[in-house]
């Protein structure tokens, strides 16, 4: 039996997904309703491709519809749904294909689910953009994507959802733009199970959530740039596991974030986000990954930390290296092999990989980078950390020991190792559950420009390019 036949069908049965779409585009512009971020690239023409550019249908909410639902299935392709402020008590299924749904007040057109509906809106189409509204009190995501090729969240805010904020699963060629995410156990912006993603995160703003960012099993030019993640458990955690397909995550590319304070107490949280607890930027057994010109500090564990991933009765031992290159569309259908269930038992992701370079980082407190494995020889899995503004690492001299550049001037990889151990075994504060946890309510967060008048365009042109090399260490923001 398959991968897919074994976890994906009881997966996708659980949460009601068996109606996913897919399609293919390769373009790569800037959507032209949005912003691009600081080194990357929009030409400001306000035109695009697709029926969605002004040229469908406008439904409006409550005007013509009484519902988000009832505008949404009358709508066809290319059309807009344009939502009046209000509250609506509703949980939203897409399945027609380049739609645009847009609400006139970020802040005021709430979708609310009383803490009985699953989710605000959930996407099985492809192309599908959804922008400038709230979703808050859901059991389980604000805005989800899934088994979808094109999509797009800009201008939303998620607050106290029960599982993420943002989330997109086993979906490509994505963009998620000017997002604020609070109060979700899991993360507050998820990208789970794709390879090669094809998706850029950028100007985020993640707060006490269990994690800010989490990653499992993505990658494939994934970038997350110009973003905030504070307050949160654990900041940005890209990782790997068998409990989701296109297994291990990546090739993520972290550039130009300010990640800080994410040791926060008093949040709800997941197992893995207790265990993550006081870690900036943790790497939990993902691969590849280039983590560059970050501002990361004030962390109780680790500003930036390399460790590996412990998975309890895995579904699959970890593919060897050379398999890494092959997407997701192939791996998904590879069998399971007939393995011994004592090797399932406990199986450890280790990061493989990784270049840390020209971060600044500080106060952290076991170490501002960090890299650990319970194998003996740590050089073996060709991490490296090079140009960075920092001052401690576990081991000590990390730098020395595994640069990205040249030979390793120190070889003992014993001084003040990171333990594992006790970091696995340190109590830490229990989850709150997302109703009741002292989320502090998110202040107005900044609207679309011209919600009222910009026509509407569907993700068939995402992502936009993002010009890494223009992106700098962000400046440290004021009272911190």
């Amino acid at each position: 039996m398959t991968r897919t036949a074994r976890r994906t069908l009881a997966v996708l049965l659980a949460l009601g997904l068996l109606a996913a779409a897919c399609g293919d585009d390769d373009t790569t512009d800037a959507s032209p309703t949005t912003e691009a971020p600081a080194g990357g690239e929009d030409d400001g023409s306000g035109e695009g491709e697709g029926e969605g550019d002004g040229e469908g249908a406008t439904h409006r909410v409550p005007g013509d519809f009484d519902t988000i639902q009832a505008a949404v299935d009358a709508a066809a392709p290319g059309d807009l749904v344009l939502i009046e402020p209000g509250t609506y008590e509703e949980a939203v299924d897409v399945t027609i294909e380049d739609l645009t749904i847009r609400g006139l007040d970020r802040n005021e057109v709430v979708l609310d689910g009383g803490f009985e509906l699953e989710n605000g809106i959930r996407v099985l189409a492809d192309g599908v953009a959804v922008e400038n509204m709230t979703a808050q009190n859901y059991t389980t995501n604000g805005f989800f994507w899934t088994g979808v090729t094109g999509y797009r969240g800009s201008y939303l805010t998620a607050y106290r959802n029960g599982d993420y904020g943002v989330y997109a699963f086993d979906s490509v060629k994505g963009q998620l733009e000017h997002i604020y995410a609070s109060g979700s156990p899991d993360a507050g912006v998820y990208i789970g199970q794709c390879y090669p993603c094809e998706t850029v995160i950028t100007d985020v703003i993640s707060e006490y959530n269990g994690l800010g960012y989490s990653g499992t099993n993505s990658g494939g030019d994934l970038l997350i740039v110009n973003s905030t993640w504070r307050f949160n458990r654990a900041g940005i955690v890209p990782n790997s596991g068998s409990y989701e397909l296109c297994y291990p995550g990546r090739e993520t590319t972290i550039v130009g974030n300010t990640v800080y304070g994410n040791s926060q107490p008093d949040t709800p949280a997941i197992d893995v986000a207790l265990l993550a607890m006081g870690n900036g930027i943790l790497v939990a057994g993902s691969n590849r990954n280039v983590i560059e010109r970050n501002l990361v500090f004030d962390h109780e564990r680790t500003g930036i930390g390399l460790v590996p991933f412990p998975e309890e009765e895995a579904n699959d031992v970890v593919p060897p290296e050379e398999d890494w290159d092959r997407p997701c569309e192939e791996t998904r259908n590879d069998p399971l092999p007939d393995l011994d269930p004592e090797a399932l038992a406990l199986v450890l992701w280790d990061p493989v990989g990784n270049s840390i370079t020209g971060n600044v980082v500080s106060g952290s407190g076991l170490g501002d980078l960090a890299l650990g494995s319970l194998q003996p020889d740590l050089a073996s899995l060709r991490n490296c950390f090079s140009g960075n503004t920092f001052e401690t690492t576990a081991p000590e001299q990390l730098e020395a020991l595994a640069p990205c550049e040249g030979e390793p001037t120190a070889t003992d990889w014993s001084a003040g190792a990171l333990d594992l151990g006790a970091l696995i075994a340190s109590e830490r504060p229990p989850a709150v559950d997302y109703e009741e946890a002292p989320t502090p309510e998110p202040a107005d967060q900044p609207n679309m420009p011209d919600a009222e008048t910009a026509p509407a365009q569907p993700a068939t042109n995402v992502p936009f390019s993002v010009d890494l090399a223009a992106i700098e260490v962000p400046e440290r923001p004021e009272g911190t």
